[in-house]
């Protein structure tokens, strides 16, 4: 999923420096929601290592 939104930045910083304002914003957006749903899930087995380490 990382690889996915690193792909979708790289197209918004391509887009963007060509000047095409609607691509960029729709791959920066993706990368966005894609960067965050893998924040999430790292976190949560970050959690889910530390509560078996503990048991």
């Amino acid at each position: 999923m990382l690889y996915w939104a690193l792909v979708f930045l790289v197209v918004a910083i391509i887009a963007g420096a060509l000047g095409f304002g609607g691509i960029a914003g729709t791959s920066a957006g993706i990368a966005q929601i894609l960067f965050f749903i893998f924040l999430a899930f790292l976190v949560i087995s970050l959690i889910a290592g530390l509560v078996r380490r503990a048991q």
